[in-house]
């Protein structure tokens, strides 16, 4: 699959900023700087994020908008969610959560920053490989 099979999105350079709360490749090009920080996030297959939380004392959180591949999202406690191209995912500031590819499919979303009051992420454990493994 070449990038524009992927996205009308630019694929973006590796996401070495945020390498170490990944499991795999990921690029990232930030679409958007100003009002509402929008990025184009990209996952190889059985790339995944690591869990983290986006604290805010008011207003934040984010929302995924899935614009290609089959991926995953799952909070703290849930059960997994298969995402597919058109699939939004409204996460709540504080929520403990991890999203990323599925095994066998590159996996791409928008990231919608929402607008918050002492907004900031927390990176914490990676996602179980032995849970991720079990995943089709």
């Amino acid at each position: 699959m070449n990038q524009k099979e992927l996205s009308v999105f630019p694929l973006g350079d590796k996401n070495e900023a945020f390498a170490d709360y990944f499991i795999g490749q990921s690029y990232l090009q930030m679409l958007s700087t100003e009002q509402v920080p929008i990025a184009n996030v990209t996952f190889e297959p059985g790339c995944r994020n690591n869990w983290h939380i986006h604290h805010a004392k008011n207003g934040g959180g984010q929302i995924l908008l899935v614009t290609a591949g089959r991926g995953y999202y799952q909070e703290w406690g849930k059960q997994v969610r298969e995402l597919h191209p058109g699939d939004v995912v409204n996460i709540p500031a504080n929520v403990k959560h991890w999203h990323g590819a599925a095994p066998d499919s590159w996996f791409a979303h928008l990231a919608v920053e929402v607008p918050a009051e002492d907004g900031h992420t927390e990176w914490c454990e990676p996602a179980s490989t032995h849970e991720y493994d079990k995943l089709k």
